[in-house]
């Protein structure tokens, strides 16, 4: 039988027959029977590779027909006519923020077999959609013609198949994203891609490939761009034998939790334009081959977290670095001989240098200005000082963030950043005075943040009334710098503003109306503790769908103003509006999220309508003069995170509606006329942080639930009401907290023995707890009442039971508290000793156990209590000696021991047995009695005399043999003369 004849091997004759070659390709086409376009048996595959899939949208749909290269994501050969591409990645996912599928889109199900059948396939992209977690076929292993294959994001599971070895052709390959992973040294296939030019497995378990994945990435010398984040790498070799991959340009190690040195072998890839090995583990200092990188154009190693030491000198063979990202590291030290090394460059390439977040130190220096094409520069989050260089003003900056650090001076160079659009200068030292010239050529400036560390104002604007910026901000915000008296008369063209911060600005009197009417279009207008009066800036206009409106501590007066319903967040507070908040506030504004009102002299109820704030997260409407009942509106307020209506004249129990806050954190209702029992609704609210309900008539036991319910309790506060029973021991399981107020009670029962489980007493809380606190809590301290507020809250540690009903010992457990700084137990009946190991509580600060029926001697260990600044035993039944030691040499006032009547010693009047004489307490004033004159007078008799006997006898002693004999005169004075001599001839021989 004869051999059938190819279109392949006819289609040289065909070339040299002189047929037009497209007509020729045609006709030939035609012959085979395929006139359609499409191979029949290739048609028949695409059609049963569809029939696997799961196609809820229809995505498949065009897939009908003979000419399958119509289809859709189907491309064939303009040369052969089969089919070589098979695109079905999923075009509809989330937005770019979130990356993820939108519901319905994706395909799934499997892949057929039948995909063999396409023999000269060389494109393969199934990515985003979503297979389940089903393996990755072996048989695509097959698909020898393969040079593309993307698999990511849809969702494959289980171990890559060996077989991917096989494809000797492919040059990309993206597997990422497809929960995919490896077993031990799975990775022996990858050598077989020997024209491998893009592996990206992100996102692939490659923790049991740890000891064999760079040698098996080694063996590609094709490859130029190599992504492998958050693959579980734990190992990363410090140096390999030989480096193959010296091809490699682009180079991904991200978020593993690499824990070594920088290996050396990375500085000796010397084609790497991008270079990212942020949030990993690397240590210690950049190695001096990083200067072997002069073609780098990109490094990243950001977000190592234990990346330290110093940045290296040698950066000055980096003359085409753009991008140098040594972000969120440990780097310390200071930068000036780097940023002078790359300076030395005769064309530095340099575009962006973000050094934010380390521990760099130092002056910023003057080299900075001779990197001419610099244009982001990010030096946030340091401890840099001094001022920004002179030589600033001739850069090309395009942006520049200096926030963050310790930074003191703004040179007049600084105007000359003609090409600057964003200048973050907040929260550093700033000093001196801005004039014109600091912003004469700022043409391109669009965002201006000079929001500074302290509230202390050191840094004064100048500005004459007339001048004229040459910029257009959209962004303002300076805070605690000195703008006024007056409104700022240079923002009179300033026509583009979207956000205005003056805040903390001296600035008096009324904002004028030139700025009222220029017709801005705001998101933000915070001009809060200044002396501003006059009418509330109402008529300005908010159309961001989130506003911010901040008027807080002036001096406005006369009814609550109010904006339009743009405005999301009003704070308001500290000012002197007056009269009842406006009953339709919840109509006019419903888009309210945060509302602080607080600190005025409003009066009147709470209008229902606030019930129509359905966003409402914040609620203050504390230090006022309100009345009448809570209302019950609550069922609709369920965002509401923070509701503090303490300090006015509210009567009536605590709705039972309150339980419907589940998100509530910070629960604020003292110093009100509130009574009732606690509703057990409340126990919803199992988010609570706060639970201040101090200062008013509350009545019945004290919940056992509080502990059951609100498990992460931070501050628990019931002083002054009415409560009787006693303390619940369940109250023993709220480990979190560490303010306890029951003061002022009446509460009966002994102290629960499990107190010591209060671990939140005996744990130090860090700056990054201090988020959970808001509002103020007044406790007693020192003696005192002292207001924390939520900058410090963290930080107290207190227990105060006083004047209550209590009886029986005090807990030894109590003595574990060993973070306690506060401890009362005054007022109470109580019996027995002093735990003998008090002492244990080393930061106590306060303790005050007057008014008890306490017994016994006080403890030495009492002594251990070095920080104890305030001490009140009085009033109680101790005996034996007070110690001397440590703190207590300052405790000096009788009164802090009075009516213990066996107790002796300093600074009390009794003497302590075996004392012959009491001495003088530091506060008496010293006696005049008859009996201390004459013991003064025999003091100084004894004196006198003493000092009488004393010249006697020296003197006699020495000069008497001197007169009586004359031969011990001569051989005195001998030996006073040789010894002259002897003393006049050593001079002069050192002289000589």
């Amino acid at each position: 039988m004869a051999r059938k004849i190819s279109f392949i091997e006819l289609l040289p004759l065909l070339v040299l027959s002189g047929l037009p070659f497209p007509g020729t390709v045609k006709f030939a086409l035609s012959t085979w029977g395929i006139a359609s376009g499409c191979f029949a048996s290739e048609r028949e595959a695409l059609t049963k590779l569809k029939g696997g899939f799961t196609d809820p949208s229809g995505r498949l749909a065009s897939w009908v027909g003979k000419d399958c290269c119509k289809w859709r994501g189907i491309v064939c050969s303009n040369l052969t006519g089969r089919v070589v591409e098979i695109n079905l990645h999923n075009p509809y996912v989330g937005d770019d923020l979130s990356g993820d599928l939108k519901p319905g889109q994706a395909l799934g199900g499997e892949i057929s077999p039948s995909l063999l059948d396409v023999k000269e396939l060389n494109y393969l992209d199934l990515s985003m959609n979503n297979f389940e977690g089903t393996k990755i076929p072996r048989f695509i292993g097959s698909l020898k013609q393969l040079r593309y294959l993307n698999l990511s994001g849809a969702s494959f599971g289980g171990l890559i198949p060996p077989s991917l070895g096989n494809l000797s052709r492919l040059q990309y390959l993206d597997l990422s994203d497809c929960f995919a992973e490896t077993s031990q040294n799975d990775l022996l296939w990858l050598p077989g891609l020997s024209s491998l030019r893009y592996l990206n497995l992100g996102a692939v378990d490659l923790s049991k490939a740890a000891d064999y994945w760079l040698r098996a990435i080694n063996s590609l010398p094709s490859l130029t761009e190599l992504r492998l984040p958050n693959c579980f790498l734990s190992k990363l070799p410090l140096s390999l034998p030989f480096i193959n991959v010296t091809s490699l340009e682009v180079l991904d190690l991200s978020n593993n939790n690499f824990n070594s040195t920088s290996p050396r072998w990375l500085f000796n890839l010397t084609r790497l334009l991008c270079l990212d090995l942020n949030s990993n583990n690397l240590g210690g200092e950049l190695p001096d081959e990083f200067a072997n990188l002069a073609s780098l154009q990109e490094l990243d190693m950001s977000q190592n977290s234990y990346l330290e030491g110093w940045l290296p000198k040698s950066l000055g063979s980096l003359c085409d670095l753009r991008v140098l990202i040594l972000s969120l590291n440990r780097i310390t030290g200071e930068i000036t001989d780097s940023i002078d090394g790359l300076a030395r460059c005769n064309d530095s390439k340099l575009e962006n240098l973000d050094l934010w977040d380390n521990r760099l130190s130092g002056n910023l220096p003057d080299s900075l200005g001779k990197l001419k094409r610099l244009r982001y520069l990010q030096f946030g989050q340091n401890s840099f000082q001094g001022s920004i260089p002179q030589s600033i003003g001739n850069s090309s900056l395009k942006e520049l963030c200096v926030t963050h650090n310790r930074m003191s001076g703004i040179p007049e160079s600084f105007g000359q950043l003609s090409t600057l659009a964003a200048a973050a200068l907040s929260e550093n030292l700033w000093e001196g005075v801005v004039t014109e010239r600091h912003l004469a050529n700022l043409s391109s400036l669009e965002q201006l943040d000079l929001n500074k560390a302290s509230p202390n104002i050191s840094l004064a604007f100048k500005i004459a009334p007339d001048w004229i910026p040459p910029f257009k901000l959209r962004y303002l915000n300076i805070r605690s710098c000195q703008l006024g008296p007056e409104f700022p008369t240079w923002l009179r063209n300033q026509n583009n503003l979207k956000t205005v911060v003056l805040n903390n600005a001296n600035i008096s009197g009324t904002i004028p109306d030139w700025f009222l009417q220029m017709n801005l279009q705001l998101d933000e207008l915070d001009v809060a503790y200044n002396r501003l009066t006059g009418e509330p800036p109402t008529s300005l206009l908010f159309v961001d769908d989130q506003s911010n409106v901040d008027l807080s501590s002036n001096l406005y007066e006369g009814p609550l103003p109010i904006w339009s319903s743009n405005v999301t967040t009003l704070y308001l507070r500290d000012n002197r509006f007056s009269g009842p908040i406006p009953p339709n506030i919840g109509e006019l504004m419903p888009c309210l999220t945060d509302l602080d009102i607080s600190g005025n002299g409003l009066n009147g109820t709470i209008p229902l309508s606030i019930g129509n704030m359905t966003n409402l997260t914040t609620l203050v409407i504390s230090n006022n003069f309100l009345s009448g009942e809570i209302p019950r509106f609550w069922s609709s307020l369920s965002l509401l995170w923070i509701l503090d209506m303490s300090n006015n004249s509210l009567s009536g129990p605590i709705p039972s509606e309150v339980g419907f806050l589940s998100s509530l954190r910070f629960f604020i209702l003292s110093d009100n006329n509130l009574s009732g029992k606690l509703p057990s609704s409340l126990r919803n609210c199992s988010s609570l942080d706060s639970l201040d309900l101090g200062e008013n008539n509350f009545s019945g036991n004290i919940p056992a639930w509080i502990a059951g319910s609100i498990p992460s309790l931070l501050i628990l506060s019931l002083r002054s009401n009415s409560f009787t029973g006693e303390i619940p021991s369940q109250t023993c399981h709220l480990s979190n907290l560490h303010i306890v107020d029951l003061s002022h009670n009446s509460l009966t029962g002994s102290i629960p023995q499990c107190i010591g489980n209060l671990t939140g007493m005996k744990l130090e809380l860090t700056d990054a707890d201090s988020v959970r606190y808001e509002g103020f809590l007044t406790l007693v301290a020192k003696g005192r009442f002292i207001q924390y507020g939520q900058s410090i809250l963290y930080l107290v540690k207190s227990l105060d039971l006083s004047d209550n009903r209590l009886s029986g010992e005090i807990p030894e457990g109590l003595t574990s508290l060993v973070r306690l700084g506060t401890l009362n137990l005054s007022m109470n009946h109580l019996t027995g000793k002093i735990p003998i190991h008090i002492g244990n509580l080393e930061w106590l600060e306060t303790l005050d156990l007057s008014s008890n029926n306490l017994s016994g001697p006080i403890p030495l260990s009492m002594t251990d209590l070095t920080k104890l600044n305030h001490l009140n035993l009085s009033y109680n039944d101790f005996s034996g000696k007070i110690p001397t030691a440590n703190q207590f040499q300052t405790f000096n006032d009788p009164a802090i021991y009075e009516c213990n009547v066996g107790l002796c010693g300093i600074p009390l009047p009794e003497l302590c047995p075996g004392d012959e004489k009491q001495p003088e307490s530091p506060d008496d004033g010293g006696g005049n009695s008859e009996s201390d004159d004459r013991d003064d007078d025999l003091d100084y008799f004894w004196l006198f005399l003493s000092i009488g006997l004393g010249f006697f006898v020296g003197f006699w002693g020495v000069c008497g043999p001197l007169i009586v004999r004359k031969s011990w005169r001569e051989a005195y004075y001998g030996f006073a003369d040789r010894m002259k001599n002897k003393l006049v001839a050593l001079v002069a021989s050192r002289a000589g």
